[in-house]
């Protein structure tokens, strides 16, 4: 049992464009993203536990939860940007990223574009390592999905089907089990949907990174440069959103990465087992050195590309 005061909601307003996120904890900072479609409270179970020893912050992205959905930029290079901005508004230099599905991406996206910035990044049931991904994210850039959802999403037809959702997530065991234990996930994102803003961000942000074959933006062509920026996988056995076999996929570009797969879990690792997933991250952070960024080395591999001797993109020091 934890004692660390509950986190309370803080925003800020940057460019125009106001973002929510909690701020708790201290210690080495720790940044969480959320998936797509989701919010801060995904991260819930694990916050006040890595409070104990953490800086923890959790913002809900641009256009989710209780942030702005503006007309805007929803492209991972945005989304990275935004971040950037909030780490400086908020005092912070340099910090572990750890995202989730999307947010994976974004986790990856930020250490590209800002590795000076970046002492680690845990990856967890990320996007990115492959081109598969549920048929329901595809739909989202259906025609009429709009439409579609703005009538599934009324009063009465949502209370429904989210009723049904969350009865379906309460099933028991069985072989059903990793077919239905999201969908209580499944139902907050449905009722998120109510909102005409969030309908616009979801689906301007997987036009982004998702077509009709699959997920566009990979990290494969990019994997040379984080040879020396320590880096960990997490993934769920039996997640339906992203497969399991992309851990496969991130061993494989990053050979230096600590991958696990934990059983019993979905596309929500974090929220199935948060004491492990908790005991996994501190074991990250404790047993590695935070990255530091060499511009002259960065330089060179942007020069050599992937063929490149593996000359790493950072030294290492003590934290």
């Amino acid at each position: 049992m934890t004692n660390a005061p509950t986190a309370q909601v803080e925003y800020v307003t940057i460019h125009g464009k106001r973002r929510a996120y909690l701020r708790t904890g201290s210690g080495p900072a720790l940044l969480l993203l959320h998936g797509l479609a989701c919010d801060r409270t995904t991260w819930d179970r694990v916050v006040p536990l890595l409070a104990e020893k953490y800086t923890v912050i959790v913002p809900d992205l641009l256009g989710h939860g209780l942030s702005d959905k503006p007309r805007a930029d929803y492209t991972l290079g945005g989304y990275a940007n935004g971040m950037r901005d909030l780490m400086t508004v908020l005092g912070i230099d340099k910090v572990t990223v750890v995202g989730h599905s999307f947010g994976g991406g974004v986790a990856m996206q930020f250490a590209y574009q800002f590795p000076e910035r970046t002492q680690r990044v845990m990856l967890v049931a990320t996007g990115g390592m492959g081109p598969e991904v549920s048929p329901f994210i595809k739909l989202v850039q259906a025609p009429g999905w709009e439409q579609v959802m703005r009538v599934l999403t009324l009063p009465g037809l949502r209370h429904v089907e989210t009723a049904g959702l969350r009865a379906l997530a309460s099933y028991g065991g069985g072989p059903l089990r990793r077919y239905t234990r999201d969908l209580d996930e499944v139902a907050a994102i449905v009722e998120s949907w109510k909102d005409r803003g969030s309908r616009f961000a979801i689906r301007h942000l997987v036009r982004a990174v998702i077509d009709w074959r699959g997920q566009i933006v990979t990290m494969s062509d990019r994997a040379y440069l984080t040879d020396s920026m320590p880096m960990a996988v997490v993934w769920g056995r039996d997640d339906q959103v992203i497969p399991v076999r992309h851990a496969s996929n991130a061993a494989a570009l990053a050979p230096e990465a600590m991958v696990t797969v934990l059983p019993d879990s979905g596309h929500f690792p974090h929220r199935d087992h948060p004491e492990e997933f908790v005991r996994l991250l501190d074991e990250f952070v404790s047993g590695t050195e935070p990255a530091v960024y060499n511009r002259a080395k960065f330089r060179r591999l942007l020069r050599n590309g992937s063929a490149a001797p593996t000359a790493p993109l950072v030294s290492v020091t003590s934290a």
